[in-house]
């Protein structure tokens, strides 16, 4: 018998113990509150509204995972808020459950919900996923469910299991690229334990490999073809440079390392006291201890050799978030006597007045950006900029040909019917992706509309965007929403092409 399968605790009846079920009624919570609170998108929001017109092997610099579940969404309940609402806080939970499960393979109930609620405490997932992240979400759930797997398996190897890993490694794969690191860590640190490791190379476990490939391998055919494309803003984000001292990409990395993990250990201080980390009973799984610890140091290895050898300068906490979600679940499994504390119920309090707190300002931040005067996107008026273009003849249902992502993605939620573009110098030349754009409107009978937002459109696009000599575009000036007095309108250029009317 697995010497791993002896030590661990029973399973619960039910995944879903109550304090998890009231965690995921907050997700829920915050559809409701993302719907309610603006029309209006965010970057993410706006360029997922973009992308999700077609189904690609590709788009650009991010894998297509979660462009696809998007599609999907969109295809029940259409292009809209609610759709990104759904989609966005769905994986949230699901990286919550997972966490919850990878839990109770090593801890009792409560346990296994500090470990899985204590990742609200984490910003880049309890805070800045709500307010516009994508990506991100998807690959964090995805290495909630690997570590889950992973434990799972060591305690009882099974070939459907080894199956579901390599789903997971996949998907994650498909969710971000660098999930390659998370699941390069994850396997040599197994693989440096004989427990983990013996259940790893037990029967079946060829599986993993096989469906890992086989989800990615599509994808990966892709790729190929389009390296520079899918890594292009990657590099430029990270910021390399052999020339660059290193002091600058260490405090980024600490940086991005404590802007993670400092809350969360702040409040778990405060509720245990010198009890959170001083030494007692025995690990609940010493094995998964010492995974764990190895994982954190190969994780720690690769990022510092990335800032020494490589020169990376630009990472950020978002970036590290997937790496470490799993450190409370380490911590508790290291002082499992936490779970019987008898100010337990503190750090349950913690949780909840945080998870309050952020689904109160997740409702409040348009209003709060405009009282401060800086304009948030979510400020814009979606709908009156959609009945004045209907007003001034736009059909509805003629493309769409935008000056930038952001006002392509909103203009899609208003109008689901219509192929909406976005020409900008960044992906190509603005004149020959109007131009084509104008070409398949016309080949179908369509008229065509031009449009940009004057605080966003590049310098001289209406100049290139223009296929023949042209008029000024015409001008749309509307208020803006949950501003103080006096904050200046929203402006809007536009021209309208009738089908048939001379361009």
């Amino acid at each position: 018998m697995n010497t791993a399968t002896a030590s661990a605790p029973p399973l619960s009846r039910s995944p879903i113990d109550p304090p998890l079920f009231w965690l995921l009624a907050m997700t829920l919570a915050h559809v409701a509150v993302r719907v309610a609170v603006s029309p209006a998108l965010k970057w993410d929001e706006a360029e997922q509204m973009l992308w999700s017109q077609q189904l690609a092997l590709g788009y650009g610099a991010q894998p297509p995972l979660y462009t696809w579940l998007q599609w999907g969404v969109n295809v029940l309940v259409g292009p809209s808020v609610l759709a990104l609402a759904l989609l966005k806080q769905a994986l949230l939970a699901l990286a919550y459950v997972f966490m919850y499960l990878a839990g109770r393979e090593l801890l009792g109930p409560r346990g296994a919900f500090w470990a899985s609620a204590s990742m609200l405490l984490l910003p880049p997932l309890g805070w800045y996923s709500i307010r516009d992240q994508t990506h991100t979400v998807l690959v964090t759930a995805m290495a909630c469910a690997a570590w889950w797997l992973l434990l799972r398996i060591v305690r009882r190897p099974r070939a459907a299991d080894f199956a579901w890993l390599g789903l997971v490694c996949g998907c994650g794969l498909l969710a971000k690229y660098s999930f390659a690191l998370v699941m390069a860590a994850m396997l040599a640190a197994a693989l440096s334990i004989p427990e983990s490791r013996r259940a790893l190379l037990s029967r079946g476990g060829w599986w993993a490999p096989l469906v890992c490939v086989l989800v990615v391998l599509p994808h990966a055919w892709w790729l190929l073809g389009h390296v520079h494309e899918a890594t292009g803003e990657t590099v430029g984000k990270l910021q390399i440079s052999a020339e660059r001292a290193p002091v600058q990409g260490v405090a980024r990395l600490i940086e991005g390392v404590a802007g993670t993990l400092v809350l969360w250990a702040a409040v778990a201080l405060w509720a245990f006291r010198g009890d959170a980390w001083r030494g007692g009973a025995a690990p609940a799984s010493p094995w998964a201890q010492r995974v764990f610890v190895r994982y954190l140091a190969g994780v720690a290895l690769a990022l510092t050799g990335m800032v020494l050898v490589a020169g990376v300068s630009g990472l950020k906490g978002r970036w590290l978030l997937p790496l470490l979600c799993m450190v409370p679940l380490a911590a508790f499994a290291a002082r499992p006597a936490l779970q019987q504390h008898p100010r337990g119920r503190r750090y349950t309090a913690a949780i909840a007045v945080v998870a309050v707190t952020i689904l109160i300002a997740a409702g409040i931040r348009p209003w709060f950006s405009g009282l401060r005067g800086e304009v948030d996107e979510l400020n814009h008026p979606a709908v009156e900029l959609a009945q004045a273009l209907r007003a001034a003849g736009y059909d509805g249902v003629s493309p769409i040909i935008a000056a930038d992502h952001m006002m392509a993605g909103l203009l899609r939620t208003r109008f689901p019917q219509a192929a909406v573009d976005a020409c900008t110098s960044e992906e190509e030349d603005v004149r020959a992706c109007v131009k084509a754009d104008v070409a398949r409107a016309q080949a179908a009978g369509r008229g065509w509309l031009l449009i940009s937002r004057a605080d966003r459109v590049e310098p001289g696009w209406w100049d290139k965007a223009a296929l023949a000599p042209a008029g000024p575009p015409q001008t749309l000036m509307l208020p803006l929403h949950m501003v103080r007095e006096g904050t200046a309108p929203a402006q809007y250029h536009y021209r309208w092409h009738a089908a048939g009317a001379p361009s």
